[in-house]
């Protein structure tokens, strides 16, 4: 008689995760069940509660916001970068990098597909504004810092969808050299205004 096949839980685990962000960034919270999720990764479903305790569990472990280091030495360190090369770097990693593992897209962008629920709405608002927004207006500076950092991160945030969702034809041909000059030039623009603000 045969030993049973042992099963290599760091495999299903990342299996799990990797058929989650796929059909996560394809077909939303609601829209995904977690038996589609565990017939991808050829498990069965009870796995997803083993090992992630819920769907949603995993939805926020499948869209969870990895910090590339490049990125993450500009946002930490306070001597680093100005907003305009802040906002190339977040250029760069929102709306122009390949993510296979999300469909493409960027964690964020995925997290807007769902965002019709109240708990990926408050995950999108933390990560977003409290994240790397609050950062942009600390940078920024001024009386109305906070509001010219969310004008960089609806440019941004938009930027993504109108190339990943939407499929826009100029943005969506666009090179990341071609964009990123009038993205530096549209941060400058509000970053003179806190003198004139």
């Amino acid at each position: 008689m045969s030993e049973p096949k042992r099963r290599d839980k760091a495999a299903t685990r990342a299996a799990l995760l990797e058929a989650a962000r796929r059909r996560f960034a394809e077909h939303g919270f609601d829209g995904t069940g977690v038996r589609d999720i565990a017939a991808d990764a050829g498990v069965d479903a009870t796995l997803i509660f083993r090992y992630f305790g819920s769907k949603q569990a995993l939805f926020e472990a499948a869209v969870r916001v990895e910090v590339p280091e490049g990125l993450g030495r500009q946002v930490g360190d306070e001597q680093a970068a100005s907003p305009e090369a802040l906002a190339e770097a977040l250029v760069r990693e929102v709306v122009f990098a390949d993510r296979p593992e999300h469909g493409g897209e960027h964690p964020l962008l995925v997290m807007l597909r769902s965002a019709g629920r109240p708990e990926v709405r408050a995950r999108l608002r933390e990560e977003v504004c409290e994240g790397y927004l609050a950062d942009f207006a600390e940078r920024l500076g001024g009386d109305d810092a906070e509001l010219r950092a969310e004008l960089v991160g609806a440019l941004l945030i938009g930027m993504g969808l109108m190339r990943s969702v939407i499929g826009s034809p100029e943005l969506s041909r666009a090179s990341f050299e071609q964009t990123r000059g009038l993205v530096r030039a549209m941060v400058a623009a509000l970053e003179g205004e806190k003198s004139q603000g």
